[in-house]
């Protein structure tokens, strides 16, 4: 506990335009930024299809006491979504919510006190998948254009993996350099125990070396999520076949991924020779 107290964060609400090139939406956000003697590293956490809940105050915490501001969208409120995977609940794609990530980037680079070299991005099913794609180069360059801007490091967590170059808008193969740790368990009701092994071993040669990935035996989908278990009905579930799907804490997964992100991002950072304290 006095550990994840060694950097109190200051909290700010915040709200800015998303990188949409037409009709940008206005994101609200919540801002932590810990004390520290330098320019902070951050990064952009994103939440999955039922929206806002326990996962991204769990990982902020153990972040903002590593040194590193953490940014936390809310996608759904601007767009009138309930959350869910019901009518009304998320938008149609993945797609329509990248311009959220991609603002988010270009808000926390513009804040003083962020290092905005040093900014990474995770996130949580729906946000997994934002989180991959935010990885690739085409996506970057229509959002970004000529930018130098780029996430310098990227934490999916169960991202759906068996979907990627399968699904069109979905393509994970031309990637920034930027590293990638995807994490899941291999009790996961939207893949197989191997989809995200399965997809890192497909990749092309050069994307390959940027990939790494952890599977937790024994671990759920949402395996990181503090609410009660729940069973939701997704379309895209079970290889895209459709079904139920179980979501339920598993206290030693979750904490080995925090642990495990934590440390993913700290090297990421540290490798632009300024090491996170």
């Amino acid at each position: 506990m006095a550990a994840l107290q060694a950097h109190l964060p200051h909290v700010n609400y915040v709200a800015f335009p998303s990188a949409a090139h037409a009709h940008p939406l206005t994101i609200p956000a919540q801002v932590r930024i810990p004390e520290r003697a330098d320019a902070a590293p951050a990064v952009v956490i994103v939440h999955g299809t039922i929206g806002v809940d326990s996962r991204g105050a769990y990982h902020a915490q153990a972040l903002n006491a590593a040194g590193i501001a953490t940014l936390e969208l809310d996608m759904w409120s601007p767009r009138n979504l309930s959350g869910g995977a019901g009518a009304n609940g998320r938008p149609e794609t993945v797609i329509e919510t990248l311009p959220d990530a991609f603002g988010a980037l270009l808000h926390l680079a513009s804040i003083p006190g962020i290092d905005s070299q040093r900014i990474g991005i995770m996130g949580f099913s729906w946000g997994g998948v934002v989180t991959m794609l935010t990885a690739t180069r085409p996506y970057n360059e229509r959002y970004l254009g000529n930018s130098r801007m780029r996430f310098a490091a990227h934490a999916p967590f169960y991202p759906v993996c068996w979907n990627y170059n399968k699904i069109p808008g979905h393509e994970f193969r031309e990637l920034t350099g930027a590293p990638v740790f995807i994490q899941s368990g291999d009790c996961d009701g939207y893949d197989d125990p191997d989809s995200c092994k399965t997809l890192v071993q497909g990749l092309p040669e050069e994307a390959k070396r940027h990939v790494s990935f952890a599977i937790y035996p024994g671990a759920a989908h949402g395996f990181d999520r503090l609410e009660p278990a729940l069973t939701v009905v997704d379309p895209y579930s079970h290889l895209g076949q459709g079904g139920e799907v179980r979501m339920e804490a598993h206290e030693k997964a979750a904490a080995r991924s925090r642990r495990a992100t934590v440390d993913f991002f700290k090297r990421a950072f540290a490798s632009t020779n300024r090491a996170v304290r």
